[in-house]
């Protein structure tokens, strides 16, 4: 992870934001000590589609509209 003064982020900040757009990360210092950093966002719909891949190897997909003759507990 790179590091950078806040008052180099001041004079280059759309040159850092491209940067993190890309996928890099950035810590900001003042006074040489870590205050902040910068991460690029989650992607919310590539998160969602490696969840839904993941759940896909173990789902188990049945018949959920037919009738069964199976009395269920609540019934008794």
């Amino acid at each position: 992870m790179q590091s950078i003064a806040v008052s180099e982020l001041r004079a280059n900040l759309m040159r850092i934001l491209k940067n993190i757009e890309k996928g890099s990360s950035i810590s900001i210092t003042s006074r040489g000590r870590v205050v902040a950093k910068l991460i690029p966002p989650e992607d919310s719909i590539k998160l969602a589609e490696q969840k839904l891949a993941k759940v896909r190897q173990s789902a188990k997909i049945y018949d959920v509209l037919s009738p069964i003759s199976e009395k269920w507990k609540a019934d008794s």
